[in-house]
């Protein structure tokens, strides 16, 4: 069984500490009057040189406020300095939402790639099935987390979500068109029937997983293989919606038919990580004694695969988005390169060139600090890639990785330490009676 060591636990309350101090901190410094953001603006100074030209190119499709700019007079001031507001104030609610979000997906990557596991009956992986039902518990606060996020954005206190604002809506006719799908009560609904499916699949399944352990049959075990088989149908449909409904649609002028299996690439990845660092701890530790080199080298493998599958699949939606030049698509690409040019082009060093790179070769998969070393670069790659599918929509030009965005990443990722270390003292982390725990045990590649 494992024992929560004292050390994390403090480390973990810590982080969370810091980060609660960080967002306030955020909260408290944003601007509440027109007057208090150019005078924020203006302490920074021109900040990203030529990209306001480029942001105010295309402030309607962009910032998807959707509201008709004026290139002359009085009114396009006004506008400009309303929209500037919103974006100061969206920067810590942005913050906030993207290491929220981030880490949720973290759990739920883990949770695929284990009904995965469970549906293929694989034989190398039982042994980590403790592990991953330990990193999916995070699930129900993370994912209470953020839909109170996205609740609190239906409650206006926020502008996270332009469409979800009736007198943008009225001045735009692209919002009304998809006003059957984009309103505010049946967002929230779709929300709550995604959280609710994926936390009783893993609850549900963590049961029988521990019943299958004082079980005299496999009847648990098969029980568990058909659950998880039909979950994976629920999965792929939900994840392809959620994505839709949490990300793509800050920006709702765009829209792009590979999204969802993009976000879904990039948590499968970023969970797939985590598993292996947990397990390289674990093992660091001496609570997982079966596990040997070959079940990291897989986890390497996979960590390796899914991030030249994530290219893929950046590289086929950027490169037929240029190709085609239609304006209404080419605009996410044009202010993120415009404005967002660093973190958007350094989280593809990170998310591909890095980890091809480094897990190339067979032996380093099989080192455990390289593994470490591999999956953090990847996960803070990943950050930055929720960070420019959220940020050049809520705040535009007007980013910069400062305090809201680090006290946000260290209070999550706190919380998620604290809950995954605390789920994984309920339970033995290696099962008893799964059929395939031998082959698990004497896995060899």
């Amino acid at each position: 069984m494992y024992k929560f060591s004292n050390k994390l636990k403090i480390g973990s309350f810590i982080l969370m500490a810091l980060g609660i101090l960080g967002i306030a901190i955020g909260f408290i410094s944003a601007p509440s009057t027109v007057e208090e953001a150019k005078a924020i603006v203006a302490s920074h100074g021109d900040g990203h040189g030529d990209a306001h030209g480029a942001a105010d190119a295309h402030e309607v499709a962009a910032s998807g406020h959707g509201e008709a700019v004026e290139s002359h007079g009085e009114a396009h001031d006004s506008s400009h300095d309303e929209h500037l507001l919103h974006q100061l104030q969206n920067k810590p609610w942005a913050a906030l939402y993207v290491a929220a979000f981030f880490f949720f997906m973290i759990a739920l990557g883990v949770l695929a790639f284990y009904a995965i596991q469970r549906a293929a009956q694989a034989g190398w992986s039982p042994l980590l099935f403790r592990v991953m039902e330990g990193i999916t518990a995070y699930l129900v606060p993370g994912g209470v987390i953020v839909f109170v996020i996205l609740l609190l954005s239906v409650l206006h206190m926020n502008h996270l979500f332009v469409w979800m604002d009736a007198d943008v809506v009225a001045h735009d006719k692209l919002l009304q068109g998809k006003a059957g799908y984009l309103n505010p009560t049946f967002f929230l609904i779709r929300a709550a029937i995604f959280l609710a499916g994926w936390i009783f699949y893993r609850e549900y399944s963590r049961k029988l997983s521990l019943r299958q352990d004082e079980s005299d049959d496999n009847s648990n075990f098969k029980l568990n293989f058909r659950w998880s088989a039909g979950f994976l149908v629920f999965y792929l449909v939900s994840e392809s919606i959620m994505s839709w409904d949490w990300i793509m649609s800050v920006d709702p002028h765009w829209f792009s038919t590979l999204f969802g299996w993009y976000v879904f690439a990039s948590m499968f990845v970023s969970g797939i990580t985590v598993i292996a660092m947990v397990t390289v701890y674990l093992k660091s530790r001496g609570y997982l004694p079966d596990v040997n080199n070959s079940h990291i080298h897989d986890l390497a493998k996979f960590m390796f695969g899914i991030s030249i599958f994530w290219t893929y699949l950046w590289f086929s939606q950027f490169m037929l988005i240029w190709y085609s030049n239609i304006p209404e698509e080419v605009t996410y690409y044009v202010t993120r390169i415009a404005d967002y040019r660093l973190p958007f082009f350094g989280m593809i060093v990170m998310n591909f060139l890095f980890p091809v790179l480094l897990l190339m070769n067979s032996d380093f998969k099989r080192m455990n600090w390289f593994v470490i070393l591999t999956g953090i670069v990847i996960l803070a790659g990943h950050y930055m890639d929720i960070f420019n599918m959220i940020m050049p929509s809520t705040v535009g030009d007007q980013w910069f990785i400062g305090i809201p965005e680090i006290g946000a990443v260290l209070f999550f990722a706190g919380l998620f330490i604290f809950w995954i270390f605390r789920a994984l003292t309920t339970a033995p982390l290696q099962p008893k009676r799964n059929p395939f725990i031998e082959e698990s045990r004497h896995f060899h590649y």
